[in-house]
């Protein structure tokens, strides 16, 4: 293997793989990066064998050829070399290389690239077409409502409907519950329905910034792989198995209280509450007054930390209904605050033991709900 190539697009790419390269494992060449040339390119793979990604760069190839190196080592390497051509060429060894930039000289040991793990390859099976915003913002208001620790492995992914034109995301961590629809580029003649793991998509938001033309979304036939398709990047991921709850059972269909209020208010009287109950078991409490005849109602967003002090924020917002109390964890309430755009929001309550939700107003295409905690009132 012969080549050259510009630091700074080397650079980009080793950036776009280096988040898919295993960092404990007991495989080790999955800590490396497989170098190759392909079609007159440089393409660069890294995976940690649940997601895989796949990155090319313009180069100038004089000998084909491939190999698999120190992820860590070759990032950092390229990264302090000056923005100039380099030049990568194969030691007679053939499992190391030899990087020239300007006046820098460094040579590298790998393993053959034969014994890097397969990618799968999803060439076959349903595909659809998804803007890069709509996208973005799907992954962006359902992903970190997903579950983190892997004692129930499907709730760590999310659960991917597709029905005619539209398509639903929904992620759940048995304390919260995110939905949102959005609207496919093509319609698909088949519905399909499968989870993908939330770190999978918030890598592609990741790499989605920039991107103009449609996300291609290929899964297999028989639902284990899911590739996505951006602008010289290809992601693939392995799908999750299992059954994920039937969250549509999970939204309340009625209230009893609706209180329309300010997003930024509600969020900064959350945030300030949030300094004291981070010490009160993180829990905020929640109480929607109505107002008398030409008068708004109110919500009190409060706190206590036992022997610190404690918080409260009023602010003013348009209730239907009665009196309602609910207490919340402050995490769950200031996540989906943060993620919403909207300048007003509706809490939907019905009793302080029921789930509280929250939507967007403005914005029928996302729905958040949050089970409450249970407090002394």
């Amino acid at each position: 293997m012969r080549l050259s190539c510009l630091q700074e697009n080397l650079s980009r790419g080793l950036a776009v793989v280096g988040r898919a390269v295993a960092t404990r494992t007991t495989l080790p060449i999955t800590q490396n990066v497989l170098v190759s040339t392909d079609q007159s390119r440089l393409k660069l793979v890294a995976t940690n064998t649940e997601i895989s990604i796949t990155t090319w760069i313009g180069a100038q190839i004089e000998d084909e050829g491939s190999i698999t190196l120190p992820a860590r080592l070759l990032t950092e390497l390229v990264n302090s070399l000056p923005p100039e051509r380099i030049d990568i060429a194969e030691t007679p060894q053939e499992t190391g290389i030899t990087i020239n930039c300007a006046r820098f000289n460094a040579s590298m040991n790998g393993i053959d690239a034969n014994e890097f793990p397969p990618i799968p390859t999803v060439e076959s099976g349903m595909g659809v077409k998804i803007d890069p915003k709509v996208l973005s913002d799907a992954i962006n208001h359902v992903a970190f409502a997903a579950a983190t620790e892997d004692s129930r492995p499907v709730l760590t992914g999310i659960k991917v409907e597709i029905s005619g034109d539209g398509f639903t995301f929904a992620a759940a961590d048995g304390f919260r519950l995110a939905v949102y629809e959005g609207k496919l580029v093509e319609a698909l003649s088949e519905d399909a329905s499968f989870i993908v793991p939330a770190r999978a998509l918030q890598e592609v938001n990741r790499l989605i910034a920039g991107q103009q033309e449609p996300v291609e979304v290929t899964v297999t036939p028989t639902q284990s792989a899911a590739l996505f398709k951006l602008d010289n990047i290809e992601v693939v991921t392995q799908l999750l198995q299992g059954a994920f709850p039937n969250y549509s059972q999970l939204i309340p269909g009625s209230y009893d209280t609706r209180a329309l209020v300010d997003l930024e208010e509600f969020a900064r009287a959350t945030k300030s509450a949030s300094i004291f109950a981070r010490d009160g078991s993180g829990i905020i409490r929640i109480i929607v007054s109505g107002g008398g005849e030409g008068d708004p109602g109110s919500i009190s967003v409060a706190s206590k930390a036992e022997e610190l002090g404690e918080n409260e924020g009023k602010i003013d917002a348009k209730v239907d209904g009665e009196e309602a109390k609910i207490a919340f964890n402050s995490k769950y309430l200031s996540d989906v605050l943060e993620i919403l755009e909207e300048t007003e929001v509706a809490l939907e309550t019905t009793t302080p033991s029921s789930p509280g939700v929250i939507r967007p107003i403005g914005n029928d295409s996302y729905v958040h709900v949050v089970m409450p905690m249970f407090v002394q009132w």
